[in-house]
């Protein structure tokens, strides 16, 4: 129930939003006629057409997309034809028949005082099609919450609070408006004007939207305006509230060390792929996606809870090392399930483990199953992933799952997770995060006894000999967090001028950084979720302090090699040097994974780190550190 009100609140906010206005006008055309018969049946047809429209593009696919942009075109036409019959009256005298009959029974009906219900809910519909609110956590949350989980009654009934709380703001703007155009009319005796003004407002809003200003211009301004008393908002009664902290594990409890949190940016872009610009790219909240600490169901020796069965694995877009497996042909086997992706950091360091246990107890009847969920565009390619695998020396069977089907069978919000299943096929435990690995360790031996293997061994690995980034952290030592650099997780972004979302810029950097500022300098284009350099000679500099540097970076879409030099305090790292430069900086950028870039030895304080690229093309996409 909180939830539905924290969504109809994020609605009624966006009155306060730039991207309000291109819709405004087509409101605003009800003013002086009578508002349960107009006004009121324009917001409901707004309101219910936004609420299906945006439920179908989170989990109906493209062919959703396609259809609404179709029908947006349409409803820009058909509303611009309703402008131009209030800006010129006479036109439909010079209109073929038919298209004169349609256009006088549309206009008469529209404008007419007591316009009919049909005519008004007719005008709500077109306008549904076209309203793109560019808000922020709150629309952001429940687009995410309708990705992961798919369609369901709830997810409706959110967005439809959300449409709600639009339509109420604006219906009080329309019945405040309407008295002031009628005093207008009674005083200056200037309806015609009005009708006039109104209908080249019309023609305006459609020509916004034609141009993509209501997600483009506009939405940079509501961002600002709206987002931060949305996350206010969130934050404020979400903490508390078992609706919004949903569970989908029994005792699932969040990790405090070494987890990553699908966030909702990532999670909308991702799940709905082709998405409708229009509605979907400008909604992504910003979110924390870090999380620090280890998170179990604290289960010890012989109190191993039944956490439920074990899902299907159904809708992998693809095996690597196996054939397709099924929960029903694992029947028999202790089964460890690990979500992770490639470029996560924290997956990387826990690999060493997953990769010691699958060998280790493989012929006791252990099945070490990897789930590759991508957290971005580039984790989404098979060959990607496939090389992947192969360099980190991965035997065990790894599901490519593009579309999140076993995430969401799992209820999954974590990189790395571990699930841990019986013969029998339920889940048994659930590790998020790096640590824990002795009890870990010992569950699985636990299970491997209760399904009647003998001799099983009763030591744990505790050195995996893991090298480079995927070495565990010194987190005594880290004091920067998780950083994006694509505009939809962007913080402490501190370049003149601030982000210009999707246009070549040419940034520069002030003369000294906080800790964790960071900045840009050089000609950028910073995209969704990555920065692209598009003329050689661009940096990076962060004010950093941990022991580990690590930059998610890939080539641009030729695929050319980048050459690059990395500086620490403006000079050469020498013995600091990451295992993927050399101690003069070195470095070239030849795929797109995660580099590590400095490995500090002993006592750590604030550095300013800098990465100069040498030639042109490279993508940046995240800094983690350790």
């Amino acid at each position: 129930m909180l939830l539905i009100f924290i969504s109809y609140l994020g609605g009624v906010l966006t009155i306060l939003s730039p991207c309000i206005l291109p819709v405004l006008p087509f409101v605003f055309a009800r003013t002086g006629q009578p508002f349960r018969r107009s006004g009121l049946p324009l917001l409901v047809g707004m309101a219910l057409t936004f609420a299906a429209v945006a439920t179908l593009a989170a989990v109906g696919g493209n062919w959703v997309l396609q259809t609404n942009q179709y029908g947006r075109w349409l409803a820009m036409a058909l509303l611009a034809f309703f402008g131009l019959t209030l800006l010129f009256p006479h036109l439909a005298d010079k209109l073929t028949k038919p298209l004169v009959a349609a256009g006088d029974r549309l206009s008469n009906s529209a404008q007419a005082d007591g316009g009919g219900v049909g005519s008004s809910l007719l005008l709500g519909v077109a306008t549904g099609l076209l309203w793109a609110p560019c808000a922020g956590p709150v629309l952001g949350l429940l687009l995410t919450g309708a990705a992961l989980n798919g369609a369901s009654a709830q997810t409706t009934f959110l967005l439809l609070a959300y449409a709600a709380g639009a339509a109420t703001s604006l219906a009080v703007a329309l019945l405040i408006g309407g008295k002031v155009f009628a005093a207008m009319k009674r005083s200056l005796g200037a309806g015609e004007w009005i009708r006039r003004i109104l209908g080249a407002a019309m023609i305006a809003g459609v020509a916004a939207i034609a141009l993509g200003l209501d997600t483009g211009l506009l939405t940079r301004l509501s961002t600002v305006a709206t987002s931060g008393l949305e996350q206010q908002l969130i934050d404020r009664y979400a903490s508390n509230s078992p609706d919004v902290q949903a569970n989908p594990v029994p005792a699932q409890t969040a990790p405090q060390q070494g987890a990553m949190m699908a966030s909702n940016a990532m999670m909308a872009s991702n799940a709905m792929m082709a998405s409708n610009k229009q509605m979907a790219s400008n909604t992504m909240a910003p979110s924390n996606a870090m999380m620090s600490a280890h998170g179990s169901n604290a289960a010890t020796a012989g109190t191993l809870p039944e956490e439920g069965v074990m899902p299907a694995l159904d809708g992998a877009t693809q095996w690597l090392n196996s054939k397709p497996l099924t929960a029903q042909e694992l029947k028999g086997k202790v089964v460890l399930v690990d979500f992770w992706t490639y470029s996560c950091i924290n997956c990387l360091r826990s690999l060493p483990y997953v990769q010691a246990w699958a060998k280790k107890y493989r012929d006791q009847g252990l099945v070490v199953i990897g789930v590759h969920a991508p957290e971005f565009a580039f984790e989404r390619d098979p060959a990607n992933v496939s090389k992947a695998v192969h360099d980190l020396g991965i035997s065990y069977p790894v599901a490519i799952d593009n579309n999140y089907a076993i995430w969401r069978a799992f209820g999954n919000k974590y990189w790395p997770a571990h699930y841990f299943i019986d013969a029998t096929g339920r889940i048994r435990h659930h590790h998020f995060g790096e640590g824990d690995y002795v009890q870990s360790e010992q569950v699985i031996q636990q299970l491997l006894e209760e399904a009647g293997q003998k001799n099983v061994a009763t030591d744990v690995v505790i050195e995996t000999g893991a090298a480079g980034a995927q070495m565990a952290a010194d987190d005594s030592q880290v004091k920067s967090p998780e950083t994006y650099l694509g505009y939809s997780r962007v913080q402490n972004f501190v370049s003149t001028g601030g982000v210009q979302q999707n246009r070549n810029v040419d940034y520069s950097l002030p003369a000294q950084l906080a800790l964790n500022q960071w900045g840009l300098a050089g000609n950028w284009k910073v995209q969704e979720e990555h920065a692209a350099l598009t003329q050689k000679g661009g940096r990076i500099t962060y004010r950093f302090q941990a022991r580990d540097l690590h930059l998610v970076l890939g080539p641009g879409k030729d695929g050319k090699p980048v050459r690059f030099r990395v500086t620490i305090d403006g000079a050469a790292p020498g013995a600091a040097h990451g295992s993927d430069i050399a101690a003069d900086g070195t470095g070239t950028v030849t795929g797109q994974r995660l580099y590590q870039l400095v490995r500090q030895s002993g006592k750590v304080a604030e550095h300013t780190f800098s990465i100069e690229f040498l030639d042109p093309g490279v993508e940046a996409y995240a800094f983690t550190f350790g």
